[in-house]
């Protein structure tokens, strides 16, 4: 059954089939420890559903036998977790300082530009989210970003951007 949220985004309740997901990750816990499998559930659901909703944060509360909010704690300090809908494509800029020293800043300003959108911004054909991001962990090949939270690129000069802008793009 679907419900409306206070934000009136749809929510589907969860299929038996992320259930079981779920209960996998609880499993590789101790009895009475399933928050600990509070994070791989959340990449479950952003994975299945693109993004986490409010109303899926409440629903895998209850399923882990936790209060709301320190789900919503996880969710607001990771950026890896979309907490509302996002483009295709997710790239995250590194500004922290390593990267803001070797132009980090200049190369959001230069995506942003590129594709139309400010920091944080979806494009309006829905294929490109750009979000400024914390410390990605690759100082020494700054400045980097991190598409769809899974693959880390690196020296991104403005010709590399456009590069990897157009081969993102054909891969519609």
């Amino acid at each position: 059954m679907t419900q409306t949220t206070p934000d009136n985004v749809p929510h589907v309740p969860f299929s038996a089939d992320t259930q079981a997901k779920f209960a996998r990750e609880v499993a590789k816990f101790p009895a009475g420890q399933a928050q600990s499998a509070v994070m791989a559930c959340l990449s479950i659901i952003q994975h299945e559903r693109g993004w986490v909703s409010r109303a899926a944060e409440d629903e895998l509360a209850a399923y882990l036998g936790m209060a709301p909010i320190a789900v919503y704690e996880v969710t607001t300090f990771y950026n890896m977790y979309n907490q509302q809908p996002v483009g295709k494509f997710k790239i995250n800029v590194c500004t922290n300082l390593p990267c803001q020293l070797r132009d980090g800043q200049a190369a959001l300003a230069h995506i942003c530009r590129k594709l139309g959108v400010t920091v944080g911004g979806t494009t309006a054909d829905g294929q490109f989210t750009v979000q400024q991001s914390e410390c990605l962990g690759a100082c020494a090949d700054s400045p980097v970003m991190l598409v769809n939270d899974r693959e880390m690129i690196s020296f991104m000069s403005n010709d590399r951007i456009d590069d990897l802008l157009a081969t993102l793009a054909q891969a519609k």
